[in-house]
């Protein structure tokens, strides 16, 4: 770490008068944010509403600074020299009906470590801003397309965030998959010259429903802190978190009484995630629950071969109204476990 750099990160943020109405921690409270020199992308889908951004770089845990996302509101990258207010301010902001060109400037007019900066932002509505700094690490600049933003600093070449621009306007399927399609670009022009570490994706929804948890509000939350190959960790846990999502509605679908729907939730969220042996077993527990009992036999003996406990554990629902209680149904389904 060069000293021109430790001097950016020591500065006290002011606050101008425009942001003299949004509550503010006192300069004894504010704390120098760190360095997280990265390429990432803020955007909306235009069809959906969905608001989402990704992000990955050279260092650990970039997830917990650099991506912030509230539904209904918007999503906000901050990096380069970061300052983690604004994620917070200016999520606030735009909660507030400002839009995301009026808040970040509002947040820039008030910042003195602005030029160290690069900060983009995008509100529910689509409407972009972003600012990159200076004195931001050569390579380093950013792209403004429709309802999106790609920015990227401290890159091995200038050819990083084009790439990113043109993959995600070519990229198919939802906003997940472009989001990742586009962190592959990033990564395939050269990427963070210092190689790669860690990565992150957010996508919330377009309406916030006061529901802030994955599957809910947050229809996408993973991180990687530490990886040899983050971004394809990255994509098998946003695979993952696909399958459980699924798993939800079936949820969602069984308490509304449409069977038939439910159990092909349940199933594709199986099929999304074979390797997570517990959705096969409430896929089976739920089959069995509803009379399919022949349906889930086959599922339930793959499950028990591969591992015993879950017989144990189908022994514990019927108290917590989670399975018919039927000792009868309970005892053919447990004989299926092999002998130990």
């Amino acid at each position: 770490m060069t000293p021109n750099l430790l001097t950016k990160t020591t500065g006290l943020i002011t606050c101008s008068a425009l942001l003299l109405s949004v509550p503010q921690p006192s300069l004894a409270q504010h704390k120098p944010g760190p360095l997280a020199h990265t390429y990432s992308i803020v955007a909306r889908d235009p069809v959906t509403g969905d608001m989402g951004i990704a992000v990955q770089s050279h260092v650990m845990g970039v997830g917990t600074v650099v991506p912030w996302a509230e539904a209904g509101v918007g999503a906000i990258a901050t990096q380069s020299v970061v300052d983690p207010g604004y994620g917070t301010r200016g999520l606030d902001l735009m909660r507030r009906g400002v839009t995301a060109p009026a808040a970040l400037k509002r947040l820039l007019t008030g910042d003195a470590g602005r030029d160290g900066r690069q900060v983009a932002m995008i509100d529910a509505k689509g409407r972009v801003a972003v600012h990159t700094g200076p004195k931001s690490v050569v390579a380093f600049g950013h792209h403004v397309g429709n309802q999106y933003s790609v920015q990227a600093n401290l890159m091995t070449t200038d050819a990083v965030w084009p790439a990113m621009a043109s993959a995600y306007e070519a990229a198919k399927g939802d906003l997940a998959e472009r989001l990742l399609a586009t962190l592959d670009a990033a990564q395939a022009a050269g990427g963070d010259v210092r190689g790669r570490q860690s990565a992150a994706l957010i996508i919330v929804s377009a309406k916030n429903t006061a529901r802030p948890w994955a599957g809910a509000d947050r229809l996408f939350d993973v991180r990687v802190d530490d990886h040899r190959e983050p971004l394809v960790e990255l994509r098998r846990l946003v695979r993952l978190q696909r399958s459980f999502n699924r798993s939800y509605q079936g949820d969602a679908l069984m308490t509304a009484k449409k069977l038939d729907e439910a159990l092909l939730a349940y199933k594709e969220a199986m099929e999304l995630a074979p390797e997570e042996l517990e959705l096969r077993f409430w896929y089976a527990a739920t089959l069995a629950s509803v009379g399919k009992e022949m349906d889930a036999v086959p599922i339930f003996t793959e499950l028990f071969k591969q591992q015993p406990f879950w017989a144990d554990i189908l022994g514990r629902l019927p108290a917590a109204g989670l399975f018919p209680d039927d000792p009868a149904l309970l005892k053919r389904i447990q004989a299926l476990r092999p002998p130990h």
